[in-house]
This record gives structure tokens, sequence and C-alpha cells, in this order.
């Protein structure tokens, strides 16, 4: 329990600003970015979230312990597994806030951004509202490539799980006579792109949706999650695009 006993205003004021801060050291290490990104579609374990951010497991024990004192992060165990998560919704609205926000004012992710949207893969990418009209309609195919246990904790109703892994497996099944939508994780997200490059190359009508299913959710827009889900130690087939 922390006390002000004597200039109250200025004690609080040094001491509330001192636990805002650990909130942005806990931020300024990669690692731990592309372990909240994650966390942010779902909860995941360590031996996922390590192979997402290229760290050994140890390592990313440390990264997570580091969200976990700023309170950014919460784990619960279960059976063998320590299984990891957000704290809670309003992390994954400051998570998705920062990223818009280093987009608008980072000049070099200006240029970064700028050199990839005009990738193939990217031009003519789907808006929120037009996804959501085709949603609606019904007249485009709109497949969802991040890993199964994403699509799982939360999904587009109407949209397909179809892991890049797995891509090659469900072609026979793609319609040649509609368009096909690929979406991930958002504008920071890869996984879309090499999806939308591989069935182009097919000769299949294909485009990526820009935004991913957080900001779907945050901009009001309904998710479908599936309960009782098995979350996998295994990372094969479960990270490559952030």
């Amino acid at each position: 329990m922390v006390s002000f006993p004597s200039a109250p205003d200025d004690l609080f004021k040094a001491y509330a600003y001192e636990q805002l801060a650990t909130i942005g050291k806990a931020l300024c290490a990669p690692a731990r970015l592309v372990i909240l990104n994650v966390l942010c579609q779902g909860e995941r374990t360590v031996e996922v979230l390590a192979g997402h951010a290229g760290l050994s497991v140890a390592n990313a024990s440390q990264h997570l312990q580091v969200l976990r004192r700023a309170n950014l992060v919460e784990s619960e165990r279960q059976g063998n597994k320590i299984i990891y998560r957000v704290a809670d919704r309003n992390v994954v609205g400051f998570f998705t806030s920062m990223k818009e926000l280093a987009a608008e004012r980072m000049s070099s992710l200006q240029v970064a951004f700028s050199e990839i949207s005009a990738a193939p893969s990217r031009l003519a990418a789907v808006g929120r509202e037009e996804l959501l009209s085709l949603v609606e309609a019904g007249i485009a195919v709109v497949i969802d490539v991040r890993p199964s246990e994403e699509y799982r904790s939360g999904h587009i109703a109407g949209t397909v799980s179809i892991p890049l892994d797995r891509l090659s497996d469900h072609l026979s099944w793609l319609p040649a006579d509609k368009e096909i939508v690929a979406l991930c994780r958002g504008s920071y997200c890869i996984l879309a792109d090499k999806a939308v490059d591989i069935l182009r190359e097919l000769g299949l009508s294909a485009r990526r949706a820009i935004d991913g299913v957080v900001e779907w959710e945050l901009s009001g827009l309904p998710v479908e999650r599936e309960t009782g889900q098995r979350l996998e130690a295994s990372v094969e087939g479960d990270h490559g695009g952030q």
C-alpha cells in the first residue's frame, strides 16, 4: 500500500508517472510487441509465443514476466501447460491504437508501408466496409489464413479457416468463378499477402483484407468464438507473419 503523507500532489504525480513508465518499459522490446500482438488474437502457450517471436522458451518466458508485471498479460495453469492471455480487452484497444499511432507518426514506418502497399498483393486491398458487404452478400469467398487456433479464438462470421501452411491442400475447393479475399492479422501481417500471391499465380482472382479480426471487433462489428478449444504446445505451422 502506497501512502502520500506529505505534499500528496507532488508525491502522487511522481508515483503515477513512474507506474505509467512501467508500461512504456514493458513495450520497449520488439519481441514483447510480437508476443503481445499474438496474444491480442487469443490465448497461447509459451511454446507457441516463443515460435512467433523467434525466441527460446526460456527467453520468451522472461519477456512474458515483464508484460505480467506491467499487468498487460495474465497467465493460468492448465494441466502441465501455462496459458497466457491479454489482461483484458482494454489492452487490445491500447495496443492497436499504438500501432496506428506509429503508422501515422513514424516517417520510417510510413516509408515501409508505402513500399509494401505497392506490392501486387496490396493493390486494391479490401477495406472494412467492402469486406462487410462481401461477407453479407456472399459474393466472395473470404478465407482466414491465420493459424487455426487463432480462428477458433475469434473470427468473422462467414469466413472459412484455411491456414496459410495448408492452403495448397484446399486449392481444389476454392471456386474459380468467385473472388477470394484473404484475411490475417491486419496491416502489419503478411500472411494474407503470401496467400494472395499463391492464389494469383494459379490464375484465381484474389485480394487481401486491410483489417484483421481485432480491428473488426474494435470497430463494433461481431466476432464469433468457439468454446472449449484445445491449445496446442506445438509451434509447427503457427508463425511466420506478424
